[in-house]
């Protein structure tokens, strides 16, 4: 794992990037929680979710939105982040020039402007959205939903509505061309606290099963 600065938006971007281990197999980003409530790249999610895509082979890389660490910048409520987000994009492209697959990752906050990303950039064919915040942003632009993908959230999350992200999931499953899944995790909150190893397993499951070679 490597510390890099990228050039962004707003100044330099602070990120960490593990090359793939296995050539040419796709790219991953992993986006963080809400700055403002103390959400980094080295969130225990957005870590275990970084690791997740390592071990499967991806050139991963997960960063600080702006005003994060050492980014340049301040928040900017979601449109500057996803701004943040499609550089990064850019730069994991330009050095992964033969991925065969580009998958987004979020969690909470990071999972909306992941799934911003995802309308905006055709590439990406695959998203994993963890404590998906339905039902305190807008997830309305939504359609339709490009690619497939799965939700994860923990049924006992009282800072994201389980149910409502399930409603959500069960939107996009009437889109088609795509497959959407959702995965709940019984007794898990929004962190995934005692419970990151369902959290992981469920990851892996999805991307063993998704992978395209």
């Amino acid at each position: 794992m490597a510390e890099v600065l990228i050039s962004g938006p707003e100044g330099k971007i602070q990120a960490n990037y593990r090359h793939g281990q296995k050539k040419d197999l796709g790219i991953a980003l992993v986006l963080h929680p809400d700055p403002t409530r103390g959400g980094t790249m080295n969130t225990k999610v957005v870590y275990e979710l970084y690791k997740c895509f390592v071990n499967n082979g991806f050139s991963t890389m997960r960063f600080n939105f702006r005003g994060v660490g050492k980014s340049d910048g301040k928040f900017d409520g979601g449109e500057g982040e996803l701004s943040d987000s499609a550089a990064i994009l850019d730069w994991l492209q330009i050095n992964n020039p033969n991925a065969k697959n580009c998958w987004v990752a979020g969690f909470s906050f990071g999972s909306w402007i992941a799934m911003q990303l995802l309308m905006r950039r055709p590439e990406i064919n695959r998203f994993v959205s963890v404590s998906t915040p339905a039902d305190t942003r807008d997830f309305s632009f939504l359609a339709p939903c490009p690619s497939s993908g799965i939700l994860i959230h923990g049924d006992k999350d009282d800072i994201s509505s389980h149910d409502t992200s399930r409603i959500l999931s069960e939107k996009l499953q009437k889109q088609k061309k795509i497959k959407v899944e959702f995965k709940s995790v019984k007794g898990s909150d929004h962190f995934f606290m005692n419970h990151m190893n369902h959290l992981t397993q469920s990851v892996n499951d999805y991307i063993e099963s998704e992978i395209t070679i």
